[in-house]
């Protein structure tokens, strides 16, 4: 009896394995069919269709969704928007946006906000990304504008603040007052806060605590008077964003700094205190570059002239040095003197010299960045320059430029000895001498 039993299990596990899994049946032909569908749907949009390809393997809910709701759902989105990119920019950002319930809530609710038509896009996307985010309502977002219109905000002010900061609808009264209560408690007037907070929203979003009282704290300690403090937030209310110790730092590179008088008065023009910030903003450029810290500190000691050039020239110097030239970033720590220079008079002629010798291969050797920035313009110009006459235009530095002789012309003359007239006791000795000779 127990081996029948066991005949029996075994032969039932075995037809059961034999058995190919029978699984539900989808039609490939309808999800293909709406997928096509849906992807023209898109491109009447303004999508770009390469993209949508890869747009809905990362958003497959949007394949799975029904033709009709996501129909309504950019319908709705066009309708907040006219602009050609105000729905794909939306939508790449917070694929989730394409939501039915949500976005008739917020159709029914964008009204009560009180933007015009004229309000800019970003405006409207960055309140709807928050705000499906976070699960807010248009009641929420009112709230917050009336709240900001308590505090005395223009409406410039208040719109600034929704399209750089939109998290400020994320925010209570309490937490909204705690930087108004701030600024006023450094000394800056009442009638100023609004002007400083429609050129840096940002303010909005930083601690009070663990941020803003513990930077003007080490101002302080830096040696800064108050009043010193105050006017530079009110010039310039970026440098709140600044981390703790930056500043410190790039003070103390100023003060260590080893270079010629009329560099370092030019850089301390306008005080040390924007003199830091100046360099804490050339160490970001740096760094967002892909230099470290370390090394970008390295390179404005040794090469404080950075420090006078306009961040843009920075950024083309840079752009022009990795794009153009092919050298890598890493390559300024060893010559900085490259930022330092002049770039149209002395980094894009030499380059266009050296590259118009190299097509030619009339450079045997590798010209490194060291040659092109560390040679003076005499030696360059006798080095590859001068021996090539087809680069005398390229070059443009001596071309048609008369070099001036180390003395006046004519000056010669008066160095030559005096002429005596020869007497006849000299034309005798001469004689004399001549018969000897002989």
């Amino acid at each position: 009896m127990a081996f029948r039993i066991i005949t029996k299990t075994l032969y039932l596990s075995k037809s059961i394995n034999s058995t190919p899994f029978q699984g539900p049946k989808f039609s490939s032909t309808i999800c293909s069919t709406n997928s096509n569908q849906i992807s023209k749907l898109f491109e009447r949009y303004g999508f770009p269709p390469s993209d949508l390809d890869n747009f809905f393997k990362k958003n497959q809910f949007l394949l799975n969704s029904s033709f009709s709701n996501v129909e309504s759902c950019l319908k709705i989105l066009y309708l907040f928007s006219p602009s050609n990119n105000f729905v794909p920019s939306i939508v790449y950002n917070c694929p989730r946006v394409l939501d039915l319930t949500f976005l008739k809530n917020w159709e029914l609710g964008i009204s009560k906000l009180g933007f015009s038509n004229d309000s800019s896009f970003t405006l409207i996307q960055n309140i709807l990304e928050v705000s499906r985010k976070f699960e807010l309502y248009p009641d929420n977002v009112l709230h917050c504008i009336e709240c900001l219109k308590d505090f005395r905000y223009s409406s410039a002010t208040i719109t600034r603040v929704l399209e750089d900061f939109p998290m400020i609808i994320t925010m209570n009264e309490e937490q909204i007052y705690a930087k108004i209560e701030f600024l006023l408690g450094i000394g800056i007037h009442r009638s100023k806060i609004d002007s400083l907070i429609y050129s840096f929203p940002g303010i909005l979003g930083f601690g009070v605590k663990n941020k803003l009282k513990p930077l003007i704290s080490e101002f302080t300690e830096m040696g800064f008077r108050p009043n010193e403090i105050r006017e530079e937030i009110i010039r310039n209310p970026r440098i709140l964003s600044s981390e703790l110790g930056e500043l410190s730092k790039c003070l103390r590179l100023l003060n260590s700094l080893k270079c010629r008088v009329p560099i370092k008065e030019k850089i301390f023009k306008e005080g040390a205190f924007r003199a830091s910030y100046e360099v804490k903003l050339r160490i970001d450029c740096l760094h967002k570059h892909g230099l470290a810290y370390r090394d970008a500190f390295s390179i404005l000691w040794r090469e404080p002239r950075v420090i006078l050039y306009d961040l843009k020239e920075i950024d083309k110097k840079i752009n022009f040095l990795i794009n153009t030239m092919k050298f890598d970033i890493i390559c300024l720590v060893e010559v900085p003197e490259y930022l330092g220079v002049h770039f149209e008079k002395q980094i894009v002629p030499r380059y266009n010299v050296i590259e118009h010798l190299r097509s030619k291969g009339g450079i045997g050797d590798e010209v490194g960045l060291r040659s092109l920035v560390k040679f003076s313009r005499l030696r360059f110009y006798n080095l590859y320059v001068k021996p090539y006459p087809d680069c005398e235009k390229i070059y443009g530095r001596f071309e048609n430029v008369k070099v001036r002789t180390r003395y006046p012309e004519g000056l010669w003359k008066l160095f030559q000895p005096p002429k005596y007239p020869n007497s006849k006791e000299d034309l005798k000795n001469i004689k004399s001498f001549m018969e000897q000779l002989r």
